[in-house]
């Protein structure tokens, strides 16, 4: 028995030396592009500079943020406490102010909040169009 609590400590030393090595997933953003230039290639791999937009979910994985002025309410329907009803809100605000151009104006449509807001600055942008 002695030998295979050695063996136990032995093989857990190795798993937490390989790991702290390795360090999976790594900390570094998959993609380091300015805001907004991330796209697709013709392959659909995602790369810095021109090519067709990425999808928002595939945009906020890579560390992008949404840009609030143009994103889709299908799209903005999938943050989190967004939801349908509170996207095409959104969507409708943006169409009629012909587009954000503060937070506070966000902030203004009915059904956002604090939480939502606080959501919203962090997965999206205000760029102007």
């Amino acid at each position: 028995m002695p030998q295979r609590a050695l063996a136990v400590v032995v093989l857990a030393g190795l798993v937490v030396a390989v790991g702290a090595w390795w360090r999976w997933p790594a900390s570094a953003t998959p993609l380091d592009c300015p805001e907004g230039q991330v796209s697709l290639d013709d392959a659909g791999v995602a790369r810095c500079g021109p090519g067709a937009p990425l999808p928002a979910g595939q945009a906020l994985t890579v560390g992008q943020l949404l840009d609030l002025n143009a994103v889709s309410a299908d799209e903005l329907a999938l943050l989190p406490g967004v939801g349908p009803e509170l996207a095409r809100a959104l969507v409708g605000e943006r169409q009629r102010l012909g587009g954000f151009t503060s937070w506070e104006q966000v902030d203004a449509v009915s059904g956002v909040g604090p939480a939502r807001l606080e959501t919203l600055r962090r997965a999206c942008s205000l760029r102007p169009h």
